[in-house]
């Protein structure tokens, strides 16, 4: 990073303090001249990975400045990163009315980790602004233009990605990812010529090493990288086939897309897509028999059944589309998209096609392949795509719906609440969207504003069973086990009559009942719940234990807790259950044995490693029960649960709790 280290240089020298002897100032300023210094004298550039090493080094000899990037390693969550590092670093967080810090306040160790810290927490908004203040160090830094790219593309920054974009192909013409996103300008642009040509660019550009970094950095596999160059490869032939029906030659598009071979699962997206541009063009019969054999293709998709719908509605009318589509019509019924599309068919409209032009034909090319690449677990791949196609289409009915799920996922609840917040009132989505949001409410830890927010929208959707549903789960994690007993029984009385897919809701009431002391009721629900599912381990695993805690049906709760256990071998939390049933009987041997297997499944869990250390108390092995009671104490147990644990270290089990205590079931201690 030749022209990173001249910065480097740069700024010591305008920071450097001097001596008044004329020597080497002391300490201060070396944490960037060390930076400076290893380039040396032939102006090489350093990888990134020997820069950061450098930079860390460096910013440990530099006194105060130091200490402080030291801690950002040791001691920094992304709120502190949100909420008060930027000034440590002489820069300002993107925050609206702040002015951007001038040159001189500019430091390059602090806004390259700043950087790359924020990369990695997936704060992809305030990497690209600490990016943006090491170009101020070094406008003409391939390196850096790249990654501001890239961080602007994820944060959402469309526009000022395509303007790094630019930059970067003056100096790598057939920089894959650049090309690729200047072919999608040209599409949004009508400018399909210049699309084409970028897309024949980006295929024979290699792939780079730190684009392929930064939008996917936990690529574990060759499998993964090999999925990336799959879906880069249909990716660009899609877009291709939509450009060329854009310069109005549609059989020439599809012509594109049926050369391209592939993976099986290509076949779909090539049947799809084939379709939408012949419908789009008005190539009735073509179009029908691409759109119904994408429909026959697995796994079967709505996006699929919707154009095909659409296109059957037009052509073959209303009445005999909605005959054919009434299996589907059951199997999908719950999906609000599904529900929409069979009321418009009811009600006798002939329905325009999924796609009209070619902007929201490579929309719909990014938002299905994003599926693809999240499915994989490539989520910043996917996050770029996203992007991508709401920046071409802002009106696409399911692409922002996907990039809030996909900031769930990556446990983003605030993205996640502003997108569910904007879905417009008139979108089929909009009930989805109210429920997801109260549900990322409470992610947030504001429980009250959550509750509040479907009590209101139940207050006016009484019937919404989604709704109802995630209501009794916030009120359950908050404890509020009464209240969750009513929220449960309100959704059951929704069923027509329970089937199997039922079983969750009279578990569910059955917990919130158990754990508002009503068990008479809760031993009904669990037994409702295993006679729609008559293998299912939680239920087994619940009801067993809870037999085996209250010292009744032991040997029928043991023999379901054994089940439950053969049903999930590996499930830490089940394992921990039978454990502590052969505590409880007072068959300690078996009881070690199995908590020891819980504990190699669940080492982080404190009330795993606490009941371990009781088991071991109980069959004299002192030293080691002492030893699993520190470690619980370590893993942040609940209080109640550590004040017991302390006292259990000072003076022994005997002392503290003479008969057994008290236990949580697994299910509390899932996530531990």
């Amino acid at each position: 990073m030749k022209g990173l280290c001249r910065a480097a240089a740069t700024a010591a020298r305008r920071r450097r303090p001097k001596r008044a002897d004329g020597g080497a100032p002391h300490g201060r300023g070396r944490g960037v001249c060390g930076v400076a210094r290893a380039c040396g004298a032939t102006g090489k550039r350093p990888s990134s990975r020997h820069l950061a090493r450098l930079t860390v080094r460096s910013a440990r000899r530099a006194s105060t400045f130091g200490i402080l990037l030291v801690k950002l390693f040791r001691a920094l969550s992304s709120a502190l990163l949100l909420a008060g590092c930027a000034t440590l670093f002489g820069a300002l967080r993107p925050t609206p009315g702040l002015a951007q810090p001038s040159d001189s306040e500019i430091t390059l160790p602090g806004s390259y980790l700043a950087a790359r810290f924020a990369t990695v927490q997936r704060e992809s908004e305030i990497a690209a602004f600490y990016l943006r203040n090491l170009l101020k160090l070094d406008r003409g830094n391939e390196e850096i233009i790249e990654r501001t790219m890239l961080a602007s593309l994820l944060g959402g920054q469309v526009d000022d990605a395509m303007k790094y974009a630019d930059k970067i192909v003056k100096v790598d013409r057939t920089h894959r990812f650049a090309r690729f996103l200047l072919s999608v300008r040209a599409i949004k642009r009508g400018q399909y010529q210049t699309a084409r040509t970028n897309l024949s660019l980006a295929v024979s550009g290699p792939i780079d090493d730190v684009t392929a970094m930064l939008l996917a950095p936990w690529l574990a596999s060759a499998t993964q990288r090999t999925g990336v160059d799959l879906v880069d490869r249909l990716s660009t032939t899609l877009l291709a086939a939509w450009a060329t029906y854009g310069s109005g030659n549609p059989k020439t598009g599809v012509e594109l897309i049926d050369r391209l071979q592939g993976p099986v699962w290509y076949g779909q997206f090539k049947d799809l897509h084939a379709g939408l541009i012949l419908d789009a063009a008005g190539l009735k019969k073509e179009a029908g028999v691409r759109l119904e054999s994408a429909v026959k293709s697995e796994p079967l998709t709505v996006r699929a059944v919707d154009a095909h719908v659409r296109w059957s509605s037009r052509n073959v009318g209303t009445a005999a589309t909605l005959e054919s589509y009434q299996e589907f019509d059951r199997r999908y019924s719950g999906d609000p998209l599904v529900k929409y599309m069979m009321g418009e068919l009811k009600s006798g409209k002939a329905m325009p096609p999924l796609v009209r032009t070619p902007q929201e034909g490579a929309a719909e090319v990014l938002f299905g392949l994003a599926g693809v690449l999240s499915r994989q677990g490539l989520e910043d791949y996917a996050l770029a795509y996203l992007q991508l196609a709401i920046w071409l289409n802002p009106d696409h009915p399911m692409a922002s719906m996907s990039l809030a799920g996909l900031y769930e996922l990556m446990q983003q609840p605030a993205k996640a609440i502003e997108l569910f917040a904007s879905v417009p009132a008139s979108s089929p989505l909009k009930g989805d969207a109210e429920v997801r949001l109260a549900v990322n409410l409470d992610a947030a830890d504001n429980a009250t504003e959550a509750l509040r927010h479907l009590n209101k929208f139940i207050a006016s959707h009484p019937q919404d069973l989604d709704a109802i549903v995630a209501m009794g789960r916030i009120q359950n994690n908050r404890k509020m086990f009464a209240e969750c007993a009513v929220t449960y029984s309100k959704a059951i009385a929704l069923l027509p009559s329970p089937g199997a897919g039922s079983w969750p809701l009279f578990y569910s009431r059955g917990i919130c009942n158990e754990r508002s002391k009503n068990w008479p009721q809760a031993e009904a629900d669990f037994k409702k719940a295993l006679e729609l599912n008559p293998e299912q381990p939680h239920v087994l695993n619940y009801l067993g234990y809870s037999w085996v805690d209250q010292g009744i049906n032991l040997d029928k709760g043991l023999d379901m807790i054994r089940r439950a256990v053969n049903l999930r071998p590996d499930d830490g939390a089940i394992i921990d259950s039978l454990g502590w049933a052969y505590y409880r009987m007072g068959r300690y041997d078996e009881a070690v044995a199995e908590l020891e297997r819980a504990v190699m499944r669940m080492p982080t869990d404190p009330v795993v490693n606490d009941h371990l250390g009781d088991a071991y108390w109980k069959v004299g092995r002192r030293l080691e029960a002492g030893f699993q009671w520190n470690h619980a104490r370590d893993l942040k147990p609940e209080p109640d649960q550590l004040e017991k644990i302390v006292r259990k270290i000072d003076k022994g089990l005997d002392a503290v709790e003479p008969a057994a205590p008290p236990v949580r079931k697994a299910e509390d201690q899932k996530g531990g």
